[in-house]
């Protein structure tokens, strides 16, 4: 009869750490979660710009992986041209937060240059199909000069200003040489911020970085030689790598799927959305993105 009691007690214990504890932990597995980014990397996402990769996507998405305990390790799927300085580096620092806990591995697709070469710098591995092109690393920003086209319109602009340069990012005028070095004195720190990151992340010293950070395109094999990437091959290469760094033998692969905008969601929009679509509709698309275009007056650094 102790004997039974025994056993039963030892059963309940079995059902109770197996209810507890992740089959996965159990048997030596795991899951990997596939994220897929895809689109230019902005601060916030736009309904008339198209899908873009946004800080607050990747966080939501790695979030997610972070806080299941049976995903393992990460595997991003990096398709961007890039996008502005201030979105890359919080993505970064989402991404360099999350890889503390798990491994993250990147997957580049037909495009991962400049800012999506950025955001993938400090990643564990970095896995580029051969024809994949990435670097691109470099920094640029313009200012439109549109006094001519004002010229030709006949529209005469006074300007009001309370600081020296408050101006100068107007696209009115001619920038003036103390301008000009100003303008470049800023897209050079965020260059030197760029170069500092992939020669962390990659292992390579700042002179060889800087040899490369050109702003140059490369195919796949040539990053490979380079050491921009580690290894070549597609998602699956990328899969594996991370289920070798995570010690998993048999991952199960969970690929995560973004919300499409819901009909709710455009309802939502604010009232300056709604008024930018009423005036791409009376305007057409190429001329209200013309008109956005004319109308920014900050340019914004893009690591584009």
């Amino acid at each position: 009869m102790e004997k039974r009691k025994v056993a039963v007690v030892g059963l309940a214990m079995l059902l109770l750490l197996v209810m507890l504890v992740p089959l996965g932990c159990i048997s030596g597995g795991g899951k990997i979660a596939v994220i897929s980014l895809s689109g230019p990397i902005q601060a916030k996402s736009s309904f008339f710009l198209g899908s873009a990769i946004t800080p607050e996507l990747v966080r939501e998405q790695l979030t997610k992986a972070e806080r299941d305990g049976t995903v393992k390790a990460i595997v991003i799927q990096v398709e961007s041209p890039g996008g502005t300085v201030a979105a890359c580096q919080e993505i970064l620092n989402e991404m360099d937060r999350v890889k503390k806990e798990k491994p993250i591995v990147v997957s580049m697709g037909d495009m991962a240059a400049s800012g999506g070469y950025y955001i993938s710098a400090r990643a564990d591995k970095i896995v580029a199909l051969s024809g994949t092109l990435t670097g691109s690393i470099g920094v640029i920003s313009q200012i439109p000069n549109i006094k001519g086209l004002y010229d030709k319109l006949g529209i005469e602009m006074q300007t009001f200003k309370g600081g020296k340069y408050k101006d100068m990012y107007a696209g009115l005028r001619e920038l003036t040489p103390e301008e000009k070095e100003i303008m470049q004195e800023l897209v050079d720190q965020y260059y030197e911020q760029f170069i500092e990151v992939v020669a962390e992340g990659r292992g390579l010293s700042r002179e060889k970085v800087r040899s490369l950070a050109t702003g140059q395109l490369y195919t796949g094999i040539q990053a490979k030689k380079l050491g921009l990437v580690d290894g070549l091959g597609g998602v699956q290469k990328a899969i594996d790598l991370a289920a070798q760094l995570a010690g998993i033998e048999q991952p199960q692969v969970e690929y995560y799927k973004l919300e499409a905008p819901s009909l709710w969601s455009l309802l939502g929009m604010t009232l300056d959305e709604w008024y930018s679509l009423i005036q791409m509709r009376l305007l057409g698309a190429e001329n209200y993105f013309l008109l956005e275009t004319l109308g920014c007056t900050y340019p914004e650094p893009c690591y584009q």
